[in-house]
């Protein structure tokens, strides 16, 4: 007990007695961690905060019926229950938006264009990107609208508050143009309405062309949810967007990458600015560690003092590091995703077990501080 309460009060005196030094090695080491920290905790939110911004930009699954060499296959409207009907809480919380659509190869007078029938609530929540000029159209209502993508706009003449007559199979409805939408996509050429108009016009009731599905996560859970999917929509191909869903996963693995190695190079950084310290402080210090060895105190001792005194450094360097972190953390999170990026405790340990790694790694200078002779000190060498 005695010899514990001594070795505590020489390491306080340590790091009291080279307080420039410490410092130095101080900062060092708590503004490698801060960097580190606010990078762990972007990473842990990186994939969620991603694959949302991800899912704004489109379907990444479809469910439709197998291709045939035929006419088009349809399937039936209850796939849209089945989808509602998933229990698996992991499962309901990814899909974002389930849209169903209907193709009806429509005419306007003398041109022909393509009729898509849709739910507007789940079409907007999954392309929530279109540039919209005039007005959103509601699913429910009994107005018979419908918009425009802006080549077919241009085809036809149309315009926010014009009217359109679409004739198919000698059926025949009329629909008011909410809005012009602008996707850059094949919907450019299309005409949206709402699913049950686009049925009656086809002679369809109760018919879709396919399903497409907003769903959020990596691509491992992305094919989770194919697979649950598949399972319930029996009869129909579920698959994923694979070249949406590639990138994604491509993107993530780019980002883990960059913030791994951006922590490694910060953390080789701060050790070499701990090491750049400690060499420092092992010249001062030859003295101090001559007297101890002439009165007996053995080697292994004397490290384990000097390495106490980094570690005391790495744990103090690492704790002010998270916090400052979190602070970094919660910027970085408003600057690239608009979002707050909350810290995480989990965090701490880590951060504080790296810092730890690096003082210590960076105090090898001080282990050379066990060849100094205490004979030649004492002579004033």
């Amino acid at each position: 007990m005695h010899t514990r309460s001594m070795f505590l009060r020489i390491l306080w005196k340590l790091l009291g007695a080279s307080r420039g030094r410490l410092t130095v090695a101080l900062i060092a080491l708590a503004s490698g961690a801060a960097v580190c920290s606010a990078l762990l905790n972007v990473n842990l939110d990186a994939e969620k905060k991603l694959t949302q911004e991800f899912r704004t930009f489109g379907a990444n699954v479809v469910i439709a019926p197998p291709v045939t060499g035929g006419d088009a296959a349809l399937a039936d409207a209850s796939v849209m229950d089945q989808i509602a009907a998933q229990h698996d809480p992991r499962i309901v919380s990814r899909i974002i938006a389930a849209t169903p659509f209907l193709y009806v190869a429509a005419n306007s007078g003398s041109q022909p264009v393509i009729l898509a029938g849709t739910l507007f609530d789940q079409l907007s929540k999954m392309n929530s990107w279109w540039k919209l000029q005039g007005n959103w159209v509601s699913s429910g209502g009994d107005r018979e609208q419908c918009l425009a993508g802006v080549a077919a706009a241009r085809q036809l003449g149309l315009a926010p508050g014009s009217r359109v007559e679409m004739r198919s199979g000698g059926r025949t409805i009329s629909l008011d143009v909410a809005g012009i939408v602008t996707t850059g996509g094949a919907e450019d050429n299309q005409i949206f309405t709402r699913l049950d108009l686009a049925q009656g016009l086809a002679g369809l009731p109760g018919k879709l062309s396919l399903v497409q599905l907003s769903v959020s996560g990596t691509t491992a859970e992305i094919e989770e949810v194919t697979r649950s999917l598949a399972s319930a929509a029996t009869g129909l191909e579920v698959r994923p967007v694979r070249q949406i869903a590639a990138a994604e996963g491509s993107i993530l693995g780019r980002i883990h990458g960059l913030i791994f190695w951006t922590i490694a190079l910060i953390l080789a950084l701060s050790m070499l600015g701990v090491l750049a310290s400690m060499a420092a402080l092992a010249m001062e210090r030859s003295r101090d560690v001559g007297l101890m060895k002439a009165l007996g105190g053995p080697v292994s001792r004397i490290m384990h003092l000097f390495l106490a005194e980094a570690g005391a450094l790495g744990v103090l360097g690492g704790t002010i590091g998270f916090f400052a972190g979190a602070v970094l953390a919660r910027w970085i999170g408003g600057r690239v995703f608009g979002v707050e990026v909350s810290p995480r405790l989990v965090i701490l340990p880590v951060t504080v077990a790296l810092t730890m790694l690096v003082a210590l790694a960076g105090a090898f200078p001080l282990r050379l501080l066990g060849r100094v002779r205490p004979a030649e000190i004492l002579r004033g060498e």
